[in-house]
């Protein structure tokens, strides 16, 4: 009974699914028939020394021992002696003080990173150098840490 209140558009839907489902259920039993099952040795991939993946295994010939002595597994710990200054420098190139933030502009790259008031650990005004850490803002790099050096 329900389904003489179906539209046409359902019934073109439904025989659309039904004729999707059959397709498949017969792309199933042909691989099934054909009995071709994928090998291990199908299934492996190579990659040589410039990170390219091919079915070729390497030449033996190209083969290099590695002594493992020889290789270094250390990790380096900075120390707050040897760390150089931490983070970037750059000018403020505009800073509102009324509405609390500003930009700084990186004396290296030359990219204008917003700065908050919140951020900033001394107050600063515009053509002051200062010295910050970046970090992803809302809408893209913000200044942290923002420290004056000079006025």
């Amino acid at each position: 009974m329900a389904r003489s209140q179906e539209t046409f558009g359902k019934k073109e839907v439904r025989n659309r699914k039904e004729k999707k489902r059959k397709e498949k259920e017969q792309k199933r039993a042909q691989k099934r028939s054909e009995g071709k099952k994928a090998s291990f040795n199908d299934m492996i991939a190579y990659v040589d020394e410039f990170g390219i993946i091919s079915s070729t295994p390497p030449d033996p010939g190209k083969k290099t021992e590695v002594d493992a002595q020889s290789i270094e597994l250390t990790i380096r710990h900075n120390s707050p002696e040897t760390d150089p200054a931490p983070g970037k420098k750059g000018v403020v190139s505009f800073f509102n003080k009324s509405k609390g933030f500003g930009f700084i502009r990186d004396s290296d790259s030359g990219q204008r990173i917003f700065v908050h008031m919140n951020n900033l650990l001394e107050p600063v005004a515009e053509n002051d150098e200062v010295s910050y850490e970046i970090t992803r803002g809302t809408r893209g790099p913000s200044a942290i840490n923002v420290r004056l050096l000079r006025e």
